[in-house]
């Protein structure tokens, strides 16, 4: 084995490819990421669209084990049906959209923040979402705080109905920023 061939363990064996991937992605770190706290002014905002199929609430379901016919906008061979809730035609999870908040606070088209860490939630749940409609959710920095020494950044979150406005959610998340 020649000095200029890098070895990898047997659980990760990685090509030459991979290896310069890792190191380059390694080398941005330093030079292009920033803190949460240092990408993030209060005011800024952002927001994405995300259609709430069947199949994501199957996917949540399961994962979240939380298996209640109300969520079921689906049935075997047949797939999308209506379904049947307290409230109507089949509904999302409550906190299904939640987990996508933490996707829309980070700017994608930015170097990932180095360091940061989701400390506190508090979610309102307004009405129920049907499955099969389309949300936007969006974030804004309402304020930047330290306490006992740490950085934190709190944003405010809507998840409003796309087609006419209404809104299903609102949430305040603090993120620590290192």
């Amino acid at each position: 084995m020649s000095t200029s061939t890098v070895c990898t363990d047997e659980l990760m064996p990685m090509t030459e490819i991979q290896i310069q991937q890792v190191r380059d992605f390694v080398g941005t770190l330093d030079s292009k990421s920033q803190t949460y706290w240092d990408m993030v002014g209060i005011g800024d905002e952002l927001s994405r669209d995300l259609h709430i199929t069947p199949e994501l609430v199957i996917l949540y379901a399961d994962a979240v084990e939380d298996y209640n016919p109300w969520y079921e906008g689906w049935r075997m061979n047949t797939w999308k049906i209506e379904g049947e809730s307290p409230f109507g035609p089949a509904i999302v999870p409550p906190l299904l959209v939640s987990h996508f908040v933490l996707s829309v606070q980070f700017d994608h088209t930015k170097p990932f923040a180095i360091g940061s860490i989701h400390t506190f939630h508090d979610s309102e749940i307004i009405e129920p979402i049907p499955v099969g409609a389309t949300v936007r959710i969006t974030t804004r920095a309402i304020d930047k705080f330290v306490k006992r020494e740490r950085r934190y950044v709190r944003h405010e979150v809507h998840v409003t109905d796309v087609a006419d406005g209404r809104l299903y959610l609102r949430e305040t998340r603090d993120i620590l920023s290192l």
